[in-house]
């Protein structure tokens, strides 16, 4: 059996309680080093073998949970953040299948989360916004589908998440000045929860200075919207005293 385990945003004491029980159980586990704290891997057995996948392609990576599945060994795979959001989780779970392998998947704690948890701020705030739409930018990589264009989501309103799109900041910065304003609030998180953790707040017009001199290269989300700003936004209607509510017999 194949575990594909979100292992969070990089810390430790982040990932699951069902994360670290099969991090124990394991006699592989395979994980990316570029973007993974090594305490988590402290969570794994002393007998496991380690096998690091940032410099392997995705064939090498199945060949290595195959062979291992054959042999009768449990197998983690951990990915960073969740597995729902650029994990490479359907190009390897298709493999598994193809070759008979079994598999489930763990959630973790992702990335966007843990930036907005860090600065203290929610993402869907009343009359500000009430969607967060996560995406990535195109430069040495898939192509976006038809009809993602950043300018599409931004036009929504809505709270953006960018992945894999720091080396670009200051383009994508551009392309949402229009819709956006050039004191709309932006906050960069490179490596949330990690020891070398850094945070960066500004706007639209300034947070480019800010990331090219900090050096970012990788491992960063940057969330843009109104819902950033402290004070801003209405209350919920949900809790709102004048609300009817039920009840309970």
């Amino acid at each position: 059996m194949i575990h594909f385990v979100g292992a969070g945003p990089g810390a430790a004491d982040l990932l699951t309680v069902r994360a670290t029980r099969l991090l124990a159980e394991a006699d592989v586990v395979l994980y990316p080093g570029t973007y993974l704290d090594p305490e988590v891997l402290a969570h794994a057995g002393a007998g496991a073998r380690l096998v690091d996948t940032q410099r392997m392609d995705l064939d090498q990576i199945t060949e290595v949970m195959v062979q291992a599945d054959r042999e009768g060994l449990q197998v983690v795979r951990l990915a960073s953040g969740d597995l729902s959001v650029y994990s490479a989780l359907h190009e390897q779970t298709r493999r598994l299948d193809a070759a008979g392998v079994a598999w489930d998947c763990t959630p973790g704690v992702p990335a966007y989360a843990a930036a907005a948890a860090l600065v203290g701020r929610e993402l869907t705030v009343p009359l500000l916004a009430q969607s967060v739409v996560l995406t990535r930018t195109q430069a040495r990589s898939t192509a976006m589908p038809e009809g993602e264009s950043l300018e599409a989501f931004a036009a929504t309103g809505a709270t953006l998440v960018l992945h894999l799109a720091i080396t670009r900041c200051r383009e994508l910065m551009e392309r949402l000045l229009p819709s956006h304003g050039a004191d709309c609030p932006v906050v960069v998180v490179h490596r949330a929860s990690q020891p070398d953790e850094l945070v960066l707040r500004g706007t639209v017009a300034d947070i480019a200075d800010q990331v090219e001199a900090a050096g970012l290269r990788q491992a960063a989300v940057i969330l843009v919207g109104r819902a950033l700003a402290a004070g801003q936004g209405t209350e919920s209607f949900l809790y709102d005293p004048t609300r009817e509510r039920r009840r309970a017999d």
